[in-house]
């Protein structure tokens, strides 16, 4: 069982899992340009950006309560750049005191508990970065932005790594494989997919897919 919903935070999601008892069955978790808190079980780690897909395999019986930060706002919270976390899984002890990570692991509403403690950390989040992140999930061009908030190309790389973890073109790229997988998944052929979503064509689809998700398109759907 799997269900997410706006958390009161800007930007953010909250989601809950849980795995049957008996049922143990790999999730291929796709990059999606955010980072996650996470409470599995009495234990808290941040699941950094991703750059390729990631093999879940949650055990019989677990639970999850976590928040996904998305535009660049995580860091903030967590108060180490993205950059460090790309395609990691680090536990919260080794970004936070032992004394604010206990009563995360310990409490009756994990969700409850992330919130509060990610309220108490906020910071506001680059807006230039927000900018950023709503041009690729749009298929914009990227530079554009760099231009109208008069960044050089140099800047705009420094400050994507911090807030996403990689640079404005792979962040681009991972929002066209969320886009391209969204209206496969809405029924639209491939062909179609590949236009509407900005790849040159179906070949450069399928290759991207296979790249970034490890499987071909048509196993994502599945």
């Amino acid at each position: 069982m799997y269900e997410e919903w706006p958390s009161p935070l800007p930007h953010v999601v909250a989601w809950r899992s849980v795995t049957p008892p008996g049922q143990s069955l790999a999730k291929r978790i796709l990059p999606d340009g955010c980072l996650d808190l996470i409470w599995q079980d009495g234990t808290v780690f941040v699941a950094g950006p991703d750059t390729t897909a990631q093999l879940g395999h949650p055990p019989p019986g677990s639970r999850y309560a976590a928040l996904r930060f998305a535009a660049g706002t995580g860091p903030g919270v967590l108060g180490v750049p993205a950059c460090e976390l790309v395609d990691r899984q680090v536990p919260l002890e080794a970004l936070w005191p032992a004394a604010e990570v206990r009563p995360l692991a310990e409490a009756a509403d994990p969700m409850a508990a992330l919130t509060a403690a990610a309220r108490r950390r906020w910071a506001r989040p680059d807006p230039m970065m927000i900018a950023l992140a709503r041009a690729a999930r749009a298929g914009d061009p990227v530079g554009a932005v760099a231009e109208r908030c008069g960044l050089s190309p140099r800047q705009l790389q420094r400050r994507s790594n911090t807030a996403f973890g990689y640079g404005p073109k792979t962040l681009h790229r991972i929002m066209r494989l969320q886009r391209a997988v969204a209206l496969a998944r809405g029924g639209q052929p491939f062909a179609a997919v590949s236009a509407e979503a900005g790849y040159a064509d179906q070949a450069h689809l399928s290759r991207e897919v296979r790249a970034m998700a490890g499987v071909p398109l048509s196993d994502l759907l599945r």
